[in-house]
């Protein structure tokens, strides 16, 4: 089908000109409106992840992708978060009105795309009749900024990088554009980059999260999820195992089956925030695992949008091990087991000293870590880094600056499928430190594979229960669990400049099975 493109646009209520590209299928008449509304220049159109609005539009849709106030060519001062309800409600009826359109609207896209969904579905337009959010935030304290009460430091730092530069190159100061486009091919603060930051990154937000380390009225106002009494529409939810936002679009999946009357769909694959191939990080998850979203989602747009028969699981997770996918009826929450941690001290020295057992150890652990800020222990892999995904990591065990705890060979099948949590206490020196966790298979062959992890906040001597990853692992007999604890992770989390003892009193693993 022959797609034409043109540019379009729409004047807000307060006098601001907002543009975008509009792709129309020739000889369908009238037709559905699909809308994305994104701040990285719209001829990226996502298509690091998505298929290009082309080919949506060859299935009979109006495309329309929109640079956000301040952004690309369109007007006005980026704001980050604020300006998206209004501006949303607005591009939605605007959108329902363009010539060739059929009054109705969908939209979809990934990350701050994501996100521009649900601030458009609180304003509550009339024509917008599902959306499809991907890899989003549904609170942005907890889902994005930071993760039990960790900031998430390499992530964030990239980020505020990228929109900096964006607007230095919008304000034509190229020379600014060249700096932080080298500095985000190494995210590491200096003091021009810092400068930088403040200047040009949208409402100086990567330093004002960090004034807020905790839950509070400013993550409420600026978060999606302070008005799911205003969200009730149909959503295909878009997930991935080893993607930063992970917890925020099940937390949004999970609320949505509460609060709406409208089917909800979920869907988590094998991919880091992007790509969503095949291959993340140093495993191929095989030809199954290749993104199936652009069907999935002209399908959902078909049924709400066309009135088409489609039928949608509940829940599609993508099984790790097995390398192929699964239907849930619901969100797996039934089967428990616990494993606890013991050793007999030895266990950052050792590999093998350290035990993940059904059995608790009768006496508390005694096991301690230190932190060197020379030489902390490094991120590889995992979800909330930029170099995202599985790596084999028995190179980094072999340090004694990392906990290891180790299950026995499994005599069966393990199928991991749902939340993980870990409960510890732990206690050091300092007032409040952080700790890097992370759940790896441990292959009969040494090779250790990450599939779970989670960064965690402490205040001294506290016990906390920690939110990890969720995952959907097929674990084979003859292989072995493994539980690593450090007390850095740089640079996915901030470098804690002392030196830094951590001693650790209890353990325990809490599994969600099949």
């Amino acid at each position: 089908m022959l797609v034409t493109k043109e540019t379009v646009y729409l004047h807000t209520s307060d006098g601001i000109r907002l543009e975008g590209d509009l792709y129309r299928p020739e000889g369908e008449s009238p037709s559905p409106v699909l809308l994305m509304r994104q701040p990285y220049g719209r001829t990226i159109a996502s298509t690091v992840v998505y298929a290009h609005p082309q080919w949506y539009a060859s299935r009979g849709y109006l495309v329309v992708i929109q640079d956000v106030r301040g952004c690309g060519s369109s007007q006005g001062e980026f704001t980050l978060f604020e300006q998206e309800i209004e501006d949303g409600k607005e591009s939605v009826l605007w959108a329902a009105n363009l010539p060739g359109s059929n009054g109705l609207v969908g939209m979809y896209g990934f990350s701050y795309q994501g996100m521009t969904q649900l601030y458009a579905a609180i304003g509550q337009p009339s024509p917008l009749k599902t959306i499809c959010p991907a890899m989003l935030a549904y609170d942005i304290y907890e889902d994005w900024a930071y993760e039990n009460g960790t900031f998430c430091h390499e992530i964030n730092l990239a980020w505020a990088i990228q929109l900096a530069a964006l607007r230095a190159k919008k304000q034509g100061d190229l020379e600014v554009f060249a700096f932080l486009l080298q500095a985000s091919k190494n995210p590491v603060i200096s003091s021009q980059l810092s400068q930088y930051l403040r200047q040009y990154a949208p409402s100086d937000f990567y330093y004002k999260w960090r004034e807020y380390p905790q839950a509070s009225d400013y993550w409420q106002k600026l978060s999606p999820g302070n008005h799911i009494d205003k969200l009730n529409l149909p959503m295909l939810h878009i997930g991935g195992a080893f993607d930063s936002h992970l917890r925020g679009t099940v937390r949004l999946y999970q609320q949505m089956i509460k609060a709406s009357k409208y089917p909800q769909s979920l869907v988590i694959g094998p991919w880091s925030h992007l790509p969503w191939g095949s291959r993340v990080g140093e495993l191929d998850y095989g030809h199954e695992s290749i993104s199936n979203i652009d069907k999935l989602q002209i399908k959902w747009f078909d049924r709400f949008l066309k009135d088409k028969e489609h039928l949608f699981s509940p829940v599609s997770w993508f099984d790790l091990g097995a390398k192929r996918w699964t239907s849930f009826e619901a969100w797996p929450k039934d089967q428990q087991k616990i494993l606890y941690l013991s050793s007999s001290g030895l266990a950052n020295v050792r590999t093998d000293d350290g035990h993940l057992s059904p059995i608790p150890q009768s006496e508390r652990l005694n096991d301690l870590i230190v932190h060197d800020p020379w030489r902390p222990f490094p991120s590889l892999g995992g979800h909330n880094t930029l170099n995202a995904g599985s790596f084999e990591r028995s190179k980094l065990d072999c340090r004694t600056d990392i906990l290891n705890y180790t299950s026995d060979p499994l005599t069966k099948p393990m199928v991991i499928a749902g939340d993980i949590y870990l409960k510890l206490q732990a206690q050091s020196e300092a007032e409040q430190f952080d700790l890097f966790v992370i759940l790896c298979q441990l292959d009969p062959d040494g090779k250790v594979y990450n599939f779970s992890q989670a960064f965690v906040h402490f205040n001294n001597d506290s016990s906390r229960e920690i939110a990890m990853q969720p995952v959907h692992k097929t674990i084979q007999p003859g292989h072995c669990l493994r539980l690593g604890i450090s007390a850095s992770c740089f640079p996915a989390m901030d470098l804690y400049l002392e030196l830094l003892t951590v001693q650790l009193i209890y353990g325990e693993l809490k599994l969600t099975l099949d």
